[in-house]
């Protein structure tokens, strides 16, 4: 492994490093760890770095990889018979309050129950900034499409949200 190729990778990967997390972290949420999502994209996209053409596409480069990543460990798992119980992580961050970690986590929660590709877009476009030519490319659909996904997930979303607000309000009175 040679030292500038080490350099070249660590040097696309700093500037996108936390948007490429906070997608992981939304991403990821009820499928598997999102720092093992991140680590083994990595690892992939560092063997093949020499795929890339444009370095300002490294960034959906590494979501593209997340993305067949986890689109694979769902297939293993649905391949799998034993089923197990899906593992929250809890996202621990000293500086935010208790409430917002639990707006986090009903977010990660209602986010989790959306339909993969709303889901995907609206992790795309309201999380991690991504532009709708952008996530177009990334979800390889039209403008039309992509506008499409996220103006139903915005709405189911609500709608998660409000159910499980009104779960959680009525369990405290209880």
């Amino acid at each position: 492994m040679s030292k500038t190729k080490q350099t070249h990778f660590l040097r696309l990967y700093e500037p996108v490093h936390h948007r490429f997390e906070k997608f992981c972290r939304a991403r990821a949420f009820g499928d598997m760890p999102y720092e093992d999502l991140i680590n083994e994209t990595l690892l992939i996209a560092f063997k093949k770095m020499t795929e890339i053409k444009d370095e300002r596409a490294f960034l959906p480069f590494l979501i593209g990889i997340s993305t067949r990543l986890l689109a694979n460990s769902k297939r293993k798992k649905r391949a799998e018979t034993v089923e197990e119980p899906a593992i929250f992580n809890n996202y621990p961050d000293p500086v935010n309050h208790i409430e917002k970690q639990f707006e986090i986590e009903l977010l990660h929660q209602s986010l989790a129950q959306l339909p993969e590709q709303q889901r995907e877009a609206i992790i795309l476009f309201e999380l991690t900034g991504f532009s709708i030519k952008e996530i177009m490319a990334i979800q390889n659909c039209g403008m039309s499409a992509v506008k499409q996904r996220l103006a139903r997930g915005r709405k189911e979303l609500a709608k998660i949200v409000k159910s499980q607000m009104e779960v959680k309000i009525v369990s405290k009175k209880n």
